[in-house]
């Protein structure tokens, strides 16, 4: 909702307290200061595919020996080997906002806080060491594991395997890959968000399901949002490949 749909694509406008509250929340997810995340992630749409792309299974290839070291690249590898991308360049907006500079800042502080507070409610509910390890296992150390997996997917199986119903750019591979539409939050449905990439809703046919796309549309009826850019029928009929007919959302 924060990272990806508002700060790096402008799906919608958030008032000042959710956009900070969306910034310290994906803080939390631990994949990195939002300025740098968000400079990466566009330097990703402004070379998808082709070089520049910081991590693109394709990298090596298409033979079956390139596209296995390319998947593995993508989906974890290029982090050993990361090249940041310039936030003055890919995030100038971000870096002029204050609230976004200061979470940018106190990443250091929200990682402690996400990894130690589920070992310290898990202590304190249950008064033993037992039960903050517990918790620590399955609320910080799992739950950062899953969370990466899932989004490392999405930038090696959903460039490589699954359906492409919308027309991208030339270069471009982005795909849809339904078997992780429901643990991704709508993620998976990658191949219209390359096609639109401002777009709010990533799973805008018939079928797809997109939680956070929900979650976004929640927000707008509680009015901590506004400005959000829906998908209309004609803006999808536009962005369709040609061989594709639509399916009514």
């Amino acid at each position: 909702v924060g990272f990806h749909r508002s700060f790096r694509h402008g799906s919608f406008k958030a008032r000042r307290p959710m956009r900070v509250a969306v910034a310290v929340a994906g803080s939390m997810a631990i994949q990195g200061n939002v300025i740098q995340w968000v400079a990466d992630h566009r330097r990703h749409h402004a070379f998808s595919d082709v070089e520049g792309d910081p991590h693109s299974p394709w990298r090596y290839g298409e033979s079956v020996r390139g596209l296995v070291k390319g998947l593995f690249h993508a989906h974890m590898g290029w982090l050993f080997h990361r090249e940041l991308s310039n936030r003055a360049r890919f995030a100038p907006d971000l870096e002029a906002d204050r609230d976004l500079v200061r979470v940018d800042k106190l990443f250091p502080v929200l990682v402690a806080i996400s990894m130690l507070a589920p070992a310290a409610l898990g202590g304190l509910l249950t008064w033993s060491w037992a039960g903050a390890l517990t918790a620590f296992f399955w609320a910080s150390l799992v739950r950062v594991s899953l969370l990466h997996h899932v989004t490392w997917s999405i930038n090696s199986i959903c460039h490589v395997f699954g359906e492409r119903p919308f027309a991208v750019r030339e270069g471009d591979r982005a795909t849809n890959f339904w078997p992780l539409a429901i643990i991704s939050f709508g993620e998976s449905w990658h191949n219209l968000h390359h096609a639109d990439p401002t777009c709010a809703r990533h799973g805008a046919l018939r079928g797809q399901i997109d939680t956070t796309a929900r979650v976004i549309w929640l927000f707008e009826k509680l009015g901590w949002v506004y400005d959000v850019r829906w998908p209309t029928p004609a803006r999808l009929a536009a962005k369709l490949a040609p061989t594709t007919t639509a399916a009514a959302p």
